[in-house]
């Protein structure tokens, strides 16, 4: 669920935060700063399996590499203990991107971080680690856009010739399966 207001996320917020004033003081820093950031309560699944309702900063940085501005995405969730733990943060790449592992994201786009991993409630906090995000990303940017080879434009498509004696095309999906409707027709 997309939250837009500091007002809407003060009431959704569970009660389970255990200190919900820093948090939404947080949340009003980083909504004023980056307006491509925005508060979302979602669903977060631990690796151990558990899941819970947690809000996250989800959206986009833009990060200056090279000389270019690029837009990174990126989820940071809070878990109920913050600002006493460090956010779980992730780059989300779209399906035009790839994430390129380093020593500060893994393969699954979770970002590993000496800040994060030595978050200190009383010296930390999101607008810190954001700069942080994007000054290192800055440097060594996570996400490239995936290769798009000459083939791959006709690859959705099977077109057949009148020399293999077919007098159809058939159109493939995302997922490699053909399209399939009511009333189809071959002419």
């Amino acid at each position: 669920m997309t939250v837009t207001s500091i007002g809407f996320v003060k009431k959704v917020l569970p009660k389970t935060y255990h200190h919900r004033k820093r948090l939404l003081s947080e949340v009003m820093v980083v909504m004023s700063h980056y307006k491509y950031l925005e508060p979302v309560m979602d669903r977060f699944v631990f690796n151990n399996g558990t899941a819970k309702d947690l809000l996250s900063l989800v959206g986009t940085v833009t990060v200056l590499y090279q000389g270019r501005l690029y837009n990174i995405p990126l989820c940071l969730w809070l878990d109920e203990s913050f600002p006493r733990t460090a956010p779980i943060c992730f780059v989300k790449p779209t399906k035009e991107m790839m994430i390129v592992p380093s020593t500060h994201v893994n393969s699954d786009g979770q970002i590993m971080l000496p800040y994060l991993e030595e978050w200190r409630h009383s010296q930390c906090d999101l607008h810190s680690l954001i700069q942080v995000l994007m000054s290192i990303f800055g440097e060594a940017p996570p996400l490239v856009m995936r290769p798009v080879s000459e083939e791959e434009p006709m690859k959705h498509f099977h077109a057949c010739s009148v020399e293999n004696n077919c007098s159809h095309m058939t159109v493939w999906r995302e997922d490699g399966l053909p399209f399939q409707g009511k009333n189809e027709t071959i002419c």
